[in-house]
């Protein structure tokens, strides 16, 4: 007897890339993986495409006619929380970060594996069912640290009374370092935690995003109220 048909409806992955072949072939991969997949070739769409479709996922090409992918990114994060996953031929560590700072919670670099690329849009999409946040969140009601609450309701952080907006990436390392403030976190176990196991990359992403979180938390790392460098092992939550 077969199983029955899932009823749960089918995440949205929007697929951004001006390379048409990469683009029907990335599309196809996730299609059989199951995701409602739709294509744009350039920037203005792709910014259009997301206002229309709300995805779940957005796969981002930096290198994009009418509106480069770093615009893009930054525009779409003024209207949505969707995760966004850069794929880039800039292989200089800088572009990588640049594309970061805007707001992207992950990158694989050109030539990639369209396979790797799928299991890196089902970790993201694992990450709110299954990370240590979900988990931490279903156990604590809110963490306070002086004039900062990380409120389990609607997945919210306040500083000073007024909301903070974050990424998903962002605020899953908020959550799991507020979780349990006396642990100090090494960059691969934010990786472990935050990404999953399988992630594969440079652990120094786990720097930019804290970089990103600090700044819009108001947190000076040499005085730190909120995340701690704690040398020679990463970081953790609370003031130095």
């Amino acid at each position: 007897m077969s199983p029955a048909p899932s009823t749960e409806p089918a995440a949205r992955v929007l697929v951004v890339e001006d390379e048409r072949a990469l683009a029907g072939m990335v599309a196809a991969y996730l299609s059989r993986a199951g995701y409602e997949t739709t294509v744009v070739h350039t920037g203005p769409a792709a910014v259009e495409s997301v206002r229309e479709k709300a995805p779940d996922v957005v796969v981002l090409d930096l290198g994009l006619p009418g509106l480069d992918g770093v615009e893009v990114c930054r525009t779409i994060r003024t209207f949505s929380d969707c995760y966004i996953i850069v794929v880039t031929a800039r292989t200089d560590e800088v572009d990588r970060l640049i594309g970061l700072s805007v707001g992207a919670d992950d990158y694989v670099t050109k030539p990639f594996s369209v396979r790797e690329l799928v299991a890196r849009v089902q970790a993201v999409l694992r990450r709110p069912r299954t990370g240590t946040a979900a988990r931490a969140y279903q156990q604590e009601p809110a963490w306070v640290f002086g004039d900062l609450r990380v409120d389990s309701a609607g997945f919210e952080v306040h500083l000073r009374g007024q909301r903070v907006d974050l990424t998903p990436t962002e605020r899953d390392l908020l959550i799991t370092l507020a979780s349990r403030p006396r642990t100090a976190f090494s960059r691969g176990r934010l990786i472990e935690e935050v990404w999953g196991g399988g992630w594969v990359g440079d652990e120094h992403l786990v720097d930019s995003h804290i970089a990103h979180l600090r700044r819009k938390l108001g947190d000076d790392p040499d005085t730190a109220r909120y995340i701690t460098t704690v040398r020679g092992v990463g970081y953790r939550m609370g003031p130095g």
